[in-house]
């Protein structure tokens, strides 16, 4: 079935692979954790929103990443959305381990006292979701942090003057596939598909 605007294509078919990771793109967010004393931040792609009421979220980590047994303990991390101008921060931070050194510092990123979780969050950050977590879910390669979203923080540059979230002009970054890209063409918004031609009528009658 073809769409309004979309041009017709040659048939393509398919190949089997073996099951795996294949969904893309997905966060490239900075995970927050420790305290303000001893910040850490570690890379995750495995993040999201599981529930929208109450919102939910969750991050899977290995049990051998520093991060994992920092959030073990406190039960609280942050989910910091990131943008191109943090895309160095968010590949040294997947690559190296706080246990050896200070991220934060490392990566000229600023530790910010979060509202209503004792770990920071990164200020450079546009979007800063606080999670507690109430559930952990051993996966395999990975346990899932199940928690509550306790507080968002917004980058005020981002609010219009109709208090609207303008996410769309931060440049937010995404991971696909061993890549980072930055969001970019404006492709329609939620519900498009089904909206009514207000002008439809019109037409008819000219």
């Amino acid at each position: 079935m073809l769409y309004k605007n979309q041009p017709e294509r040659e048939h393509m078919a398919k190949v089997k692979w073996k099951p795996g990771t294949m969904l893309s793109p997905l966060p490239a967010a900075l995970i927050s954790c420790g305290d303000m004393e001893r910040p850490n931040v570690m890379t995750a792609a495995w993040t999201g929103i599981v529930n929208s009421k109450p919102p939910r979220a969750y991050v899977s980590i290995r049990p051998e990443r520093y991060s994992y047994g920092l959030i073990k303990e406190s039960g609280v991390f942050v989910i910091n959305v990131t943008t191109d101008r943090l895309k160095y921060a968010v590949d040294y931070c997947g690559v190296k381990s706080g246990r050896e050194e200070d991220k934060f510092k490392a990566c000229a990123l600023t530790p910010q006292r979060s509202f209503e979780v004792e770990c920071p969050s990164v200020e450079e950050s546009p979007i800063s979701l606080e999670c507690r977590v109430f559930k952990v879910v051993e996966l395999g390669s990975h346990d899932m942090f199940l928690a509550d979203i306790a507080a968002v923080s917004v980058d005020d540059s981002l609010i219009d003057e109709n208090d609207r979230l303008k996410l769309e002009d931060a440049g937010i970054l995404s991971y696909i596939h061993g890549g980072y890209f930055e969001q970019g063409r404006y492709a329609g918004h939620f519900g498009w598909s089904v909206k009514k031609d207000k002008n439809r009528g019109k037409r008819g009658q000219r």
